[in-house]
């Protein structure tokens, strides 16, 4: 099995920034890929970025992209997201998720979640 364990959450301010950390234990993450997902109240998890474990190819969605960075250290297990430039609409739950297939932009891509860390942007 593959443990998660997000960090870094907290109130910020609009225009403020966050790093949030995802470590991951149980398993080698080579050929796989890890990735951000939030949700908001009342909405769906929606995917937020994604990085392939080996070689390190990033994927942003597009209300992210620019002002969030995606990025991971394979010795320590570990994936962060760089949160900058934030604003209210980012206030969710982030998740951190870990995927042993080919594809990293959909709940169902992945097979290991984390519990998740609030974060909340105040305007």
């Amino acid at each position: 099995q593959v443990q998660l364990v997000e960090s870094g959450g907290g109130l910020v301010q609009t225009g403020g920034s966050l790093r949030l950390s995802c470590a991951a234990s149980g398993r080698t993450f080579s050929r796989s890929g890890m990735g951000w997902f939030r949700q908001a109240p009342g909405k769906e998890r929606e995917f937020v970025a994604a990085i392939r474990w080996s070689g390190g190819s990033t994927y942003y969605a597009d209300s992210v992209k620019g002002r969030f960075t995606i990025s991971r250290d394979n010795a320590k297990n570990t994936v962060y997201l760089q949160m900058n430039s934030l604003k209210p609409e980012d206030t969710a739950v982030y998740y951190c998720a870990a995927g042993y297939g080919s594809r990293w932009f959909r709940i169902d891509d992945y097979d290991y979640w984390g519990q998740g860390t609030q974060v909340t942007v105040s305007s």
